[in-house]
C-alpha cells in the first residue's frame, strides 16, 4: 500500500519524527544536570538542607529523563545504515570518528560517575560525590559539544577533500571540528538547554507555591529558575543574533527563507514580520513587513542590499514555509521568556515574588516552551539546510539509501506506535515525579513557639469571646 510513497520523503519524516523525541531529553538533562551541580554546590557551601532537599528531588527526574534520552538517541544511529547509507559511506570518514569521540569521553563520564551520583550519597564522601555530580554535568556539556561539531560540519563543512570514490576525507582536523558554524551553534543550544530547564523548574516551583505544597522548597527553585530567566534570556537573545549573522555569511539562502525574502532588495530589505509564503508564486501573500529594518539587523545599515531567494534555482530552495514559520515560533517564545524574566525581577523588587499570581500562571504557561523553541530552532536549522546533508556538496537525493518506500514506511509507522507508548509512559511519569514535591518539614522544636503546660487560659464563666460570642 506504500508502493507510491516517496522513500527519501519517508525517510526523511522518520528521522524528523526520532530526532524531535531525542532532542527533548537531551535539552532537558543538559540544562538539569548542571542544575544538580549548583544545588550540590550551594548545600556544601551554606549547609542549608533545601538545597540537599531539592537536589533529591530533580536527581529522580534527571535520571528518568537522562536514559529516555540514550534510548532515544541510539534508535537514530541506526537510521544512518538503514535509511541513509550512502550518507553513511561518503561522509563516514569525517562525521564517524566525531561520533565516536562522543561515545568514548562524553558517554563514558556520565556512565561511569552516575551511579555515584544517584545511589552513592551515603558511600562516599561528599567531596567526592560532588565530584560526580560535576562529571555527569560535564560529560552532558561534552557531548553536546561532539554533537555539535558534526552538525556544524554538515552545515558548514571545512577541512576536507574528496577521494576518487566520493568519500569526504578528512585533512584538517582542526577545521573540521571548530568550523564556521560550531562555535555560534554550541553556544546556542547550550544556552537553550539552560534556558529550557529553568523554565521547566520555574514552572514546577510555581506550581507548587500555587498549591502550597511546600512554600520553602518551592520558592527556592522558583526563585533560582527566575534569575536564569533574568539573566540568560538577553543573554540567548544576543547568542541567537551571532548566530544568525554566521548564517548569513555562510549559508545565505537558509537566511533568505528564514526573511521571507524571495525578491533582492537592493537598496534596503523589509523585516517581514508575519505573511504567508507562497513559494509557488515566489512571494509573501499579506505580509506584514517594516521597511529597511532586516538591512539593518543583518547589515547594521539601513540601505545594505539583500539577495533574495530569486537568485536562487527553484530546485536549491529550501521549503520556505517552514522555515519562515518555525523562525517566528522560536523568535516569539525567546521575547515571551524575556517578558517573564523581566516581570519577575519586577516582583522581586516588589517583594512579591512568592506571591503574584500573576507571575507564577505566566510561568506555568510558558514552563514547556523552551522545548517548543528548542524544535522549532532545529526545524529552522535542518530544514532550511534543504536540498543538501552536507551543505553546498551532497543532496539530500544523493544520500539515502536504495531502500523501498514500503519498508521505511514499515518501520515508520512501528517508531510512531512504540515512541508514544514508551516514551508517552516515561513522560507521564516525569510529571508525577514533578507533582510530587515532599511538604517542607516541621520546624525544629528549638526553632518554634514554646506553649509551656499549664498556662493555657481557661475560658472564664460569663466570657462571652471566641467562637461563642452571640
Amino acid at each position: 500500500m506504500f508502493e507510491h510513497f516517496d522513500a527519501q520523503l519517508l525517510a526523511r519524516i522518520q528521522f524528523a519524527f526520532t530526532v524531535s523525541f531525542h532532542i527533548i531529553f537531551p535539552a532537558f538533562s543538559i540544562g538539569l544536570a548542571s542544575y544538580l551541580a549548583v544545588l550540590e554546590g550551594l548545600y556544601l557551601w551554606k549547609k542549608d538542607k533545601v538545597y540537599l532537599e531539592l537536589f533529591d528531588f530533580w536527581k529522580t527526574i534527571f535520571a528518568v529523563a537522562f536514559g529516555m534520552g540514550v534510548v532515544s538517541g541510539i534508535v537514530m544511529s541506526y537510521q544512518f545504515g538503514t535509511n541513509w547509507s550512502v550518507f553513511s559511506d561518503k561522509a563516514g570518514p569525517v562525521i564517524g570518528p566525531l561520533m565516536g569521540y562522543e561515545v568514548l569521553t562524553a558517554f563514558f563520564l556520565e556512565a561511569g560517575f552516575l551511579g555515584v551520583m544517584l545511589f552513592g550519597r551515603n558511600r562516599v564522601g561528599p567531596g567526592l560525590h560532588f565530584f560526580a555530580t560535576l562529571m555527569v554535568a560535564f560529560g552532558t556539556l561534552i557531548s553536546a559539544t561532539w554533537i555539535l561539531s558534526v552538525n556544524s560540519w554538515m552545515q558548514t563543512p571545512d577541512g576536507f577533500a574528496m577521494n576518487d570514490v566520493g568519500q569526504f576525507v578528512p585533512v584538517d582536523w582542526w577545521k573540521i571540528v571548530f568550523n564556521p558554524s560550531f562555535p555560534y551553534r554550541l553556544v546556542h543550544m547550550v544556552i537553550a538547554a539552560y534556558l529550557t530547564t529553568a523554565f521547566v523548574v520555574g514552572a514546577v516551583g510555581a506550581w507548587h507555591l500555587v498549591k502550597r505544597t511546600a512554600p520553602r522548597r518551592a520558592g527556592k527553585m522558583f526563585s533560582m529558575a527566575m534569575w536564569m530567566a533574568a539573566i540568560v534570556a538577553p543573554i540567548q537573545i544576543f547568542a541567537g543574533d551571532m548566530h544568525g549573522l554566521n548564517t548569513l555569511e555562510y549559508q545565505p539562502v537558509k537566511v533568505m527563507a528564514m526573511e521571507g525574502h524571495f525578491e533582492s532588495h537592493p537598496e534596503g530589505a523589509p523585516l517581514i514580520l508575519f505573511g504567508i509564503p507562497n513559494q509557488d508564486e515566489q512571494r509573501i501573500d499579506y505580509a506584514v513587513q517594516i521597511p529597511k529594518l532586516s538591512s539593518l539587523i543583518l547589515k547594521h545599515d539601513l540601505n545594505a542590499p539583500l539577495d533574495g531567494l530569486d537568485t536562487v534555482p527553484r530546485e536549491l530552495q529550501p521549503p520556505v514555509a517552514i522555515v519562515f514559520w518555525s523562525f517566528r515560533v522560536m523568535i516569539a517564545i525567546g521575547f515571551a521568556m524575556l517578558g517573564v524574566g523581566l516581570f519577575s525581577l519586577w516582583c522581586r523588587w516588589k517583594g512579591t515574588l512568592y506571591s503574584n499570581g500573576w507571575l507564577h500562571r505566566a510561568a506555568l504557561v510558558v514552563g514547556p516552551s523552551g522545548f517548543v523553541a528548542v524544535l522549532a530552532g532545529w526545524i529552522t536549522t535542518e530544514v532550511g539546510r534543504q536540498p543538501y546533508t552536507v551543505y553546498g556538496h551532497l543532496l539530500t537525493a544523493d544520500s539515502i539509501s536504495p531502500i523501498a518506500a514500503p519498508a521505511v514506511a514499515a518501520s515508520l509507522i512501528a517508531f510512531i506506535v512504540v515512541y508514544f507508548i514508551v516514551f508517552g509512559a516515561g513522560t507521564f511519569y516525569i510529571l508525577r515525579l514533578m507533582g510530587r514535591l515532599p511538604r517542607d518539614p516541621m520546624p525544629d522544636l528549638d526553632d518554634g513557639p514554646i506553649r509551656t503546660s499549664g498556662i493555657t487560659p481557661a475560658a472564664q464563666p460569663g466570657h462571652h469571646g471566641g467562637r461563642h460570642a452571640h
